[in-house]
């Protein structure tokens, strides 16, 4: 019984975690950059609501099969309108870059995957206990 529900709880997170992983690709958005200057540039932040001061990203060469320029933090956002510092560059950056910034990931606590090992354990924990 207890090799049975092994094998039951161990399809069970493959299945929750597989979906994280198939949409692994889709967590960063392109920003367009409005204005550079000499170690700063604006970008439009209006698609997304989640950008804040201090989120890192990278800027890309889309005509050049997004090789990577700069990396850059987030400094401010207000308006829709981003001003970023730019840390680290291989060349200039320039209006024909685009920004590209990761969706910040989830609390620990507010993670399904976290709750349902939560939720194993204690079906486990009980079902080990009765057994024995």
């Amino acid at each position: 019984m207890l090799a049975r529900f092994v094998r039951v709880l161990t399809v069970a997170a493959a299945v929750l975690v597989l979906p994280a992983a198939v949409h692994a690709q889709d967590s960063a958005i392109r920003l367009e950059i409005r204005s550079v200057g000499d170690s700063v540039f604006t970008f439009n932040s209006s698609p997304v609501s989640w950008i804040a001061r201090g989120q890192q990203g990278i800027v890309v060469d889309p005509r050049r099969r997004d090789v990577l320029v700069a990396r850059f933090r987030v400094l401010s956002v207000d308006a829709g309108v981003g001003n970023a510092l730019i840390l680290g560059q291989t060349q200039p950056v320039s209006i024909d870059h685009v920004a590209l910034l990761r969706e910040p990931r989830p609390r620990w606590f507010s993670n399904k995957t976290f709750w349902f090992g939560v939720a194993a354990g204690a079906a486990g924990g009980f079902v080990i206990g009765k057994a024995f």
